[in-house]
């Protein structure tokens, strides 16, 4: 006892003061992206043929960030020109269409459900599923158990059983061997209940889009009310878009 005492004396406070204050992300992180309306045609056309994704719409120069992976092959080729990768980590949305943009954003807040503030504002628990990922959102999403983060100090958590739980947090491209395991998780959930889709691949597909093997829509089976893009979304994202829709 007298070591973990000592220890957590020469540790000091670890925690992070966000979202009281504002927290800074290293330079290469690539988040909310800034489109340039007046773009190039020609550029904007070659970035689409160039988007792995095909997350590009070439005619309109939107960018659907709910297909993206945030390679920022679209940056490099424009050279910034069309597209500019930015440090804001504030991704989520509410709904699909909001996560097509040409440059400009819905406010998350602003459409968050208030009957969900009612009933979760002060305590949510989530049961995370895993649906056929690679293991890389549901590593960041493990991350906010940490000290830095401490996502329980929200009142926020997730537990072992879905019979606990406000809703389910979804990750991976939903590949058909999980597919009854996703939807039988969501049965077991008590009403009323949340869907959040996490990460490029519970959205869209992400690099599994167009697979056969996989639905890679959740949208398509369950009511989603909560999109959280990237691959995978960083750990703050994630907060971001937990705290401004239910808290």
């Amino acid at each position: 006892m007298l070591k973990i005492i000592k220890n957590r004396l020469d540790q000091g406070y670890r925690t992070s003061s966000y979202p009281k204050q504002p927290i800074a992300l290293y330079e290469r992180f690539r988040g909310r992206p800034e489109i340039n309306r007046q773009g190039d045609p020609a550029l904007v056309r070659q970035c689409a043929e160039a988007c792995p994704q095909e997350a590009i719409d070439a005619a309109s120069g939107a960018l659907d960030l709910g297909r993206c992976t945030f390679c920022g092959l679209c940056e490099m080729l424009s050279q910034g020109k069309f597209v500019r990768f930015t440090q804001n980590f504030e991704l989520g949305a509410a709904t699909r269409a909001d996560l097509i943009t040409d440059g400009s954003y819905a406010d998350l807040a602003g459409h968050a459900r208030q009957h969900f503030k009612k009933l979760f504002g002060r305590s949510l628990q989530l049961r995370q599923v895993s649906a056929a990922g690679c293991n890389a959102c549901e590593a960041d999403t493990n991350v906010l158990s940490t000290p830095f983060f401490d996502l329980s100090r929200f009142g926020i958590d997730f537990v072992a059983s879905p019979r606990h739980a406000d809703g389910i947090h979804v990750t991976g491209p939903i590949s058909r061997n999980m597919k009854a395991a996703l939807l039988t998780t969501y049965e077991a959930v008590p009403s009323p209940k949340v869907v959040i889709a996490s990460g490029a691949c519970s959205i869209s597909g992400g690099p599994f889009y167009g697979s056969d093997e996989v639905v890679g829509d959740l949208g398509s089976l369950l009511p989603v009310d909560l999109y959280i893009p990237g691959c995978p979304p960083h750990p703050l994202t994630t907060l971001h878009a937990l705290l401004t829709f239910f808290k």
